[in-house]
């Protein structure tokens, strides 16, 4: 069970690496969410159901970041089957300014019979506000 938790993580963060939205939500539970716990203002803090996680990355991916690659990933599996824990740093551009950006991520995953359900993830915002308000990110 810990081998396709793990999997199946592997496969949403190449989906989302990617801006493949249909593959993304394909891997979530029917009812799966993602959550934000750390955002800026006009970030939704939680995208519940398949319609809206699709409507979410539709409107958003590729609209403020590209994300070119994860670096240093590592993903830890836990006691509990279901739960796979990944760190990484998010590589991309700024779409408007065509600046680098970098951001440092913390996720937490749920997977329950090969579909996510519940992706909480932890990303340091602060790369992200800079983005929208005109300047760089750096981890």
């Amino acid at each position: 069970m810990a081998d396709r938790a793990r999997e199946v993580v592997e496969r949403i963060l190449r989906a989302g690496r990617e801006g493949d939205v249909e593959a993304f939500v394909a891997l979530m539970a029917p009812e799966g969410y993602i959550e934000w716990p750390f955002r800026p203002a006009g970030v939704p803090g939680r995208v519940r159901g398949r319609a809206d996680v699709r409507r979410h990355l539709i409107d958003t991916a590729g609209t403020l970041v590209t994300f070119d690659e994860h670096r240093d990933l590592v993903i830890h599996e836990t006691l509990d089957p279901e739960v796979v824990v990944v760190e990484y740093d998010a590589v991309g551009t700024v779409v408007a300014t065509g600046a680098p950006f970098a951001q440092t991520v913390i996720a937490v995953f749920r997977v329950r019979d090969g579909l996510v359900v519940s992706y909480r993830d932890y990303i340091n915002p602060l790369p992200l506000i800079e983005a929208l308000t005109g300047g760089a990110g750096d981890c």
